[in-house]
């Protein structure tokens, strides 16, 4: 995503005000009108104390910490990944200083959360969505000249949220009648989950988890697991995900070895 698309984004209402609630006690203290007003008569004491200071540099560090796990790549990314941090850290530094602030600021917090939902990606897509527990199974087994592939998901993670406009993108991008992209929803069909190795739980490292299908078996998948028996690290940009599954290889193959409209109905 582009500096452009990325402008263009953050002038939306969502990224607007959950910007200025994650900067507000900040902005407040170094207001000097808006300081004297909610916190101390004299503009000289409108500074952060040590216990402020604190709150904001542990704030630093989780945001860092967090988003890196989620495999945030992008400003954009990493601003979705550290709203809810930013916000409860906020929430605590209203109510440290003013217990009625807290429970406003909390009231805030929940309505925009309902009134304002984070934009959803709504260009083209080419994906096919398995709402039961066997629909991928019998997919894969219906037509084995198809190469899919698979996105394991959950729609409360972080990571999986960043990840599927991209998902999307590269289905619209890549998709041909024997080269496909899917995804499964493990928080909803835990069993498929198991079944290819990918868990749900909410400390997973695993989600989300893509795997690449030739001829029915997986053939390839990410994040992975080394010699050691340890998963590795994977960042869900697209083009690490177009070099890691060599999309463009895969795309010239099928559509060299493509499927017509007359042998689908045959099928």
């Amino acid at each position: 995503m582009g500096f452009k698309k990325d402008f263009i984004l953050l002038t939306k209402p969502y990224y607007c005000v959950n910007i200025l609630l994650s900067l507000s006690y900040l902005l407040a203290k170094k207001a000097p009108g808006i300081c004297v007003y909610l916190f101390t008569p004299k503009e000289s004491e409108c500074e952060l104390d040590g216990r402020e200071t604190e709150i904001l540099f542990f704030l630093a560090i989780v945001v860092m910490i967090r988003t890196r796990k989620t495999g945030s790549v992008t400003m954009i990314n990493y601003l979705t990944s550290s709203f809810i941090y930013t916000k409860i850290a906020n929430l605590i530094l209203w109510a440290y200083a003013d217990y009625l602030y807290g429970v406003i600021f909390g009231v805030v917090f929940i309505i925009t959360a309902l009134v304002i939902p984070e934009p959803t990606y709504s260009g083209p897509e080419h994906v096919t969505y398995f709402r039961t527990e066997h629909a991928l199974d019998d997919e894969l087994e219906s037509d084995k000249r198809i190469v899919w592939i698979i996105a394991f998901y959950t729609v409360w993670n972080p990571a999986c949220v960043n990840f599927a406009p991209i998902f999307s993108e590269l289905s619209a991008e890549y998709n041909l009648k024997n080269f496909r992209f899917g995804k499964v929803d493990v928080g909803r069909f835990p069993a498929t989950g198991k079944k290819y190795h990918v868990s749900d739980s909410s400390l997973s490292r695993q989600l989300p988890t893509i795997i690449l299908f030739k001829n029915g078996k997986e053939f390839l998948r990410r994040p992975c697991v080394d010699v050691k028996g340890k998963l590795q690290t994977f960042f869900f940009s697209k083009d690490n995900i177009k070099a890691a599954f060599i999309l463009n290889t895969l795309y010239k193959e099928s559509k060299e070895n493509g499927i017509t409209t007359d042998e689908k109905k045959q099928k």
